[in-house]
C-alpha cells in the first residue's frame, strides 16, 4: 500500500480532501452502456443510524433513492435472541418493488445470519444458505435469479468477520461454492471487511475466481468514508462497470455504512 509523508494511505486522504466537495444523489442512476442492471450492497448496521437512532424507515427510505433491481443487505436482522427481522418488508416491496429471496428454518429473520437478498424481476432457481467459519456468526446466502428467458445471475451475498483469520478462510469458503472461474455469471456482493491489500488479505484469496477488484470505493465511516469495507465483484472481467457509493444526506446519518452501488452487464 502507497503510503504518504503523513503516513496515511493514499486513498484515505483522497477521500478527506472531497469531503467538501461530496455530491448530492437522490435520483435513481441512470443505466450505462446497455447495463442490465443496478445492483447495490449495504451493511443497514441493524437500523441504528450515525444519531445513534433505531430508524428502519430511514434505511427503507435510502434505498428507495437507490432504486436497485438486485440489492444485498448486511446486518437486517437482530444478532442475538430470536435473531428478529428489522425491517417492513412487505413495506418495502411496495415502495420500491423489492422481494427477499426465500431462506428456510429462519425463524423471525428476514434473511441468513443477518444477510437478505432481494431483487425486483426474475424468477429465483436456487438457495443456498452458508454458514462461514470463525468466532462470529457469519453467512452467506447464494441465489441463482433468472432475469429473463436467457440470462441467470448468480448472487452472493456475504459478511466476513472482523478478524483476519476467519476473513481468509471465509473467503475460502465463497470460493468453494464456485466450480471454475468460466461458469455462470456471479456476483458477490456484500460487507468483506477488508481494507488491507497484499498477500495477507481476504481480497487477494478471491482473486483467483474474482479476478483484480474494481476501484476501491470507500464507504466506511457514512459520516467521513475511509475504508472500503463493502464491495460488489464479478466473476468476468467487465461485467460490473460505475461502482459508486451512494453519497446522500440521508445516507450519511441512516447508517455508519454509505450503500455501494454498480451496472451490470449480462
Amino acid at each position: 500500500m502507497q503510503r504518504t509523508g503523513r503516513n496515511l494511505p493514499e486513498n484515505m486522504l483522497l477521500s478527506i480532501r472531497r469531503r467538501k466537495s461530496r455530491t448530492t444523489r437522490t435520483e435513481p442512476r441512470e443505466p450505462v452502456d446497455g447495463a442490465s442492471a443496478l445492483v447495490a450492497s449495504y451493511n443497514v448496521h441493524k437500523c441504528v443510524g450515525v444519531d445513534r437512532k433505531f430508524d428502519p424507515e430511514r434505511i427503507v427510505r435510502v434505498i428507495r433513492e437507490i432504486a436497485p433491481d438486485v440489492m444485498a443487505l448486511q446486518e437486517a436482522d437482530n444478532r442475538f435472541g430470536d435473531r428478529a427481522g428489522l425491517l417492513d418488508l412487505g413495506r418495502l416491496e411496495m415502495e420500491t418493488g423489492l422481494v427477499p429471496v426465500p431462506v428456510s428454518g429462519n425463524g423471525k429473520g428476514h434473511g441468513w445470519h443477518g444477510n437478505v437478498l432481494l431483487f425486483k424481476r426474475g424468477t429465483v432457481r436456487d438457495v443456498h444458505q452458508i454458514k462461514l467459519p470463525g468466532l462470529e456468526p457469519r453467512g452467506a446466502l447464494v441465489a441463482e435469479i433468472d432475469m429473463d428467458e436467457k440470462r441467470t445471475l448468480r448472487v452472493i451475498a456475504a459478511h466476513l468477520g472482523l478478524l483476519r483469520r476467519s476473513r481468509s478462510e471465509q473467503a475460502r469458503v465463497v470460493l468453494d461454492i464456485m466450480n471454475s472461474p468460466d461458469e455462470k455469471p456471479t456476483l458477490l456482493l456484500g460487507d468483506l471487511n477488508e481494507w488491507r491489500l497484499g498477500n495477507r488479505s481476504a481480497l487477494n484469496t478471491l482473486h483467483t475466481t474474482f479476478g483484480p477488484s474494481p476501484p476501491a470505493v470507500p464507504t466506511f465511516p457514512s459520516s467521513l468514508p475511509l475504508l472500503a469495507l463493502d464491495r460488489i465483484m464479478a466473476n468476468r472481467h467487465g461485467m460490473i462497470s460505475s461502482v459508486e457509493a451512494h453519497d446522500t444526506p440521508l445516507s450519511r446519518v441512516a447508517s455508519d455504512h454509505l450503500p455501494l452501488t454498480a451496472f451490470v452487464h449480462l
